[in-house]
């Protein structure tokens, strides 16, 4: 880290799709720390909610309008990043976008879209930190990935494959750097289903509204998770016990997987609600620019606050300690009752 640049020891931190959900979540996560944040998404109004968020929780923030499409303007927000605050230590991919389809309804310029935005934007976000980062020797950044970069689920094609690809990407790159010894750090991590508001924005053919697959987080265990990754350096982190099961199921019974998602992918990623066919949807421009959607959908009444399998994760000394403790307490409880019966 350069002290001739930077005037104090706050990370400097971009987040991309910050306007909302996740990354809306994890801007304030690192603003809780004192942490410097570019605040890039294409919302005018989300972005500065964000900001604000930011303020109120520490922080400082740069709003920085920005399609990650358009490999142009992500260099041109990093630049404005460090100008503003300094060199960046932490990069995080989250922007995407998504169309709920069958595969043979998708027009080509929807394919193309997704992977722009979901894919390319990952892959234009981490050669601009890199390029940054690099000659530092120094830096992390972490791609937003999801248990359907491993196992691909019906209606979501688009969106299953750019997250399949962010996951290619990732590891290629990450050779890479150990190939050049690198010390910048690559990390992904694989979320489950999260109460976020794209369910309300995102392109949708379905004859009902769109729902995350249950169970469902809050976005700030996402959040949580992101802000761990980069601290602490791993490499891959999933999130929530429903995506080990996802992972793992699919390493074990893939075919197995297709024929049970062929009878429960369709029900599963719906509501009771008929969908709105002239609903406005975000693929091409954000929706409603004028309104703040904030971090939360409108799942909060199912969603849960807190991942006991995140949690064991990233802290096994107190998971030893607390198992360690239980079998002491057992094993006293043993030998007291036998105690008793002599």
């Amino acid at each position: 880290m350069s002290d001739t640049t930077k005037t104090d020891d706050s990370t400097v931190v971009v987040v991309t799709g910050a306007s909302a959900g996740v990354g809306r979540a994890t801007a304030r996560a690192f603003a809780e720390q004192g942490a410097r944040i570019g605040l890039l998404a294409r919302g005018e109004a989300g972005l500065d909610g964000a900001r604000k968020d930011v303020e109120d929780a520490g922080g400082e923030a740069l709003a920085v309008p920005t399609d990650v499409a358009d490999a142009e303007q992500i260099e041109d927000a990093a630049d404005a990043v460090e100008e503003a605050f300094g060199p960046i230590d932490v990069w995080v991919n989250d922007a995407m976008t998504s169309v709920f389809s069958p595969a043979t309804e998708m027009e080509p310029e929807e394919f193309r879209r997704v992977t722009e935005v979901t894919y390319l934007g990952c892959v234009y976000g981490t050669e601009a930190a890199l390029d940054r980062m690099e000659p530092r020797d120094q830096g992390t950044i972490v791609q937003v990935g999801s248990a359907l970069a491993y196992r691909g689920i019906p209606l979501q094609s688009a969106y299953c494959g750019a997250k399949h690809a962010i996951q290619g990407f990732t590891e290629s790159v990450r050779s890479e750097l150990i190939h050049r010894d690198s010390d910048v750090q690559l990390s992904m991590v694989q979320m489950p289903a999260l109460n976020t508001p794209q369910f309300d924005w995102v392109k949708n053919r379905l004859p009902k509204e769109a729902q995350p697959v249950p169970p469902i987080y809050q976005p700030e265990v996402a959040a949580e998770a992101i802000v761990w990754t980069a601290e602490n350096g791993r490499d891959e982190l999933w999130v929530g016990r429903s995506t080990v099961k996802a992972i793992l199921g699919n390493r074990v019974i893939p075919r197995r997987l297709d024929r049970k998602l062929a009878s429960s992918g369709w029900g599963s990623q719906m509501t009771d609600e008929p969908s709105d066919p002239d609903r406005a949807h975000n693929l091409w421009e954000p929706v409603d620019d004028e309104t703040d959607h904030g971090a939360h959908g409108r799942f909060d009444d199912r969603a849960r606050e807190r991942s006991f399998q995140l949690w064991a994760v990233t802290h096994p000394v107190e998971l030893a300690a607390g198992l360690i403790g239980a079998g002491i307490a057992l094993f006293a409880a043993l030998m007291a009752r036998n105690g008793d019966d002599r």
